[in-house]
């Protein structure tokens, strides 16, 4: 997840600094069941330590904001400068990615002591009437931030799942049982035409979401929830793992150069399937929408399922008009929850499990980066990526839009990615 920002209507600086506490808040609350190996551990070059991304987000706002609008800041600690900076070349030198996890000074106590110095004079600089410019970049680095909460938990899942203590994130307690839907998912069809994608301007958006623009769709059929693991148990017992001609090609060829054979953290245990949740692990739920997939898996499901992948259009036209609310971060489940028989018509569009679509992450017509080092990060990235749509059970609440466009590489699957199928009525 990565983004710069389009704000054509700036926020009060008064509601950017509520954003910017409970943003801070929710992090230091991420970080708080972690020992200091716990955060400091990579346990592989996609991934990063979730003291990296504590202080990452930390090291925006003194870079980007203090740095350049706090005349009287005093920097926390030079170093941090080429430790925790990612993208940004022009910014200067700094620590490979993949070498992340060798960062074993400063300690998380002092990542958190590094915050709370940042914290301070981010608040000072707020409550004094800064210039609009100024609270639309704080704003920017709240909804960066809150695109490394999720990826935090998205790589402490991936970390723990190489030990073998399957330890937990969270109490493995489980959670309510209610009524799920287990009967096959029904198509609703949508008209074609041209349609409006994009940012419409109301709020805060990140550059790759706009300008606005048109878009012609044929008419189509989408499914009315995810897939689940029942239907990819399916799939794997009928050779879905074996069967080249379901494959694209570059897939079939990662199939056989990573040996899957299931979806990340998946393993048999007499005769049952398991799997590792940040909660430790569990039984695979059946009815439960199947993550932790690829494109390239979700693009072979859809072939044998005689179906495809919906457009990034048609999705966001689908999604128009429903209410965002669904199983995100809040909800505290912490693993997608099965569609329930009770809601009508297209379900899941938003929480669970991120959706992969067919789209390529491109840019839209008209479309160019924002001047200076923030307009580094999405612009670059639009090439070999596809789009995912709708948030997962990880995602911060209030951090979605019908528009949100998260990308990752086709073989990514540590992210909490699932699918949704669509067919040309």
């Amino acid at each position: 997840m990565h983004g710069s920002l389009t704000a054509p209507q700036a926020s009060s600086s008064i509601d950017v600094l509520d954003l910017f506490r409970s943003v801070r808040t929710a992090s230091r609350a991420l970080g708080r069941p972690l020992s200091d190996a716990d955060a400091t551990v990579q346990s592989m070059p996609d991934a990063s330590p979730a003291k990296w991304h504590l202080a990452h987000t930390t090291w925006f706002f003194e870079t980007m904001v203090l740095g350049q609008h706090l005349s009287d800041h005093r920097i926390f600690d030079p170093s941090f400068n080429f430790l925790f900076n990612s993208y940004y070349e022009s910014i200067g030198e700094r620590q490979p990615r993949p070498k992340r996890g060798m960062i074993t000074r400063p300690s998380l106590d002092e990542i958190f002591d590094y915050r709370a110095h940042v914290d301070a004079a981010v608040e000072r600089l707020l409550m004094s009437d800064p210039a609009p410019e100024v609270i639309t970049l704080i704003e920017l680095g709240c909804h960066h931030e809150q695109q490394h909460q999720e990826l935090l938990l998205t790589d402490i899942l991936h970390l723990f799942a190489q030990s073998p203590l399957r330890p937990a994130y969270r109490d493995p307690s489980p959670v309510a049982v209610s009524a799920v839907d287990q009967g096959p998912a029904g198509f609703s069809a949508l008209e074609g035409g041209i349609v409006e994608i994009g940012f419409d301007g109301q709020g805060f958006s990140f550059d790759c979401e706009g300008p606005r623009h048109r878009a012609l769709l044929e008419p189509f059929e989408l499914a009315d929830r995810l897939v689940t693991n029942r239907e990819w148990m399916e799939f794997m017992a009928d050779d879905g793992y074996r069967n080249p001609l379901l494959w694209l090609s570059a897939g079939w060829a990662t199939v056989g150069a990573e040996g899957w054979t299931a979806p990340l953290y998946w393993r048999e245990r007499d005769g049952q399937y398991w799997t590792m949740t940040l909660r430790g692990e569990q039984p695979v739920d059946p009815d439960a929408p199947v993550t932790h997939v690829s494109y390239y898996e979700a693009d072979a499901f859809a072939t044998w399922a005689g179906r495809r992948l919906p457009s990034e259009f048609e999705w966001e036209h689908a999604a128009a008009g429903k209410p965002l609310i669904g199983n995100f971060a809040d909800s505290d489940r912490l693993r997608p929850r099965a569609a329930s028989p009770e809601e009508a018509g297209i379900r899941q569009m938003y929480g669970d499990v991120w959706e992969w679509t067919r789209s390529a992450f491109l840019p839209y017509p008209r479309f160019k980066p924002v001047e200076g080092a923030v307009g580094e990060y999405n612009g670059k990235f639009m090439s070999g990526q596809f789009v995912l749509r709708g948030g997962s059970c990880v995602t911060p609440p209030g951090h979605i839009r019908p528009t949100y466009r998260n990308f990752f590489p086709p073989d990514a699957r540590w992210q909490f990615s699932g699918l949704r199928l669509a067919e040309d009525a």
